[in-house]
């Protein structure tokens, strides 16, 4: 049975939130909040406490995980049975290719102190600057006199 394109979108959507969301309320439940979360919150995270007492926490969350996918494969308007979609913790952690690693650029020579090279410009001492203007402000004032 083939799956329709736009079901593989609903599906990969509905993973996506049933992950993030389920990270969200057992965060929010560690942190006491578990009676301001949605009913329905409250009832996923009832079912992962139950299965938390039969299995191990990674067997336990992707279970939940599932199951909050199922749902919201349906809420989405998935036709028919959820397509299969791949654990994500029981697949081994490779590379695939698509993350870049962050690397700091390299860093940039430094020009020589020197002012023998051809970029760098002569500079004048600030005090020299300040001294001309001081000449063309005086002579200002002594012609208009």
């Amino acid at each position: 049975m083939a799956t329709k394109a736009a079901d593989m979108l609903i599906a990969r959507r509905a993973d996506t939130r049933a992950r993030a969301d389920f990270a969200t309320w057992k965060m929010l439940a560690k942190l006491n909040g578990f009676s301001a979360l949605p009913t329905e919150a409250q009832s996923f995270l009832e079912s992962y406490r139950q299965l938390l007492a039969r299995m191990t926490e990674a067997d336990a969350s992707e279970a939940t995980i599932q199951l909050m996918y199922k749902s919201y494969y349906a809420e989405m308007g998935g036709s028919g049975a959820p397509p299969e979609i791949p654990s994500r913790a029981s697949e081994p952690a490779t590379d695939t290719g698509n993350v870049t690693a962050f690397r700091r650029p390299p860093p940039r020579p430094k020009p020589a102190a020197s002012g023998s090279g051809p970029a760098t410009k002569p500079r004048l001492p600030v005090a020299l600057i300040f001294a001309c203007l001081a000449v063309v402000y005086v002579g200002i004032r002594y012609y208009w006199r």
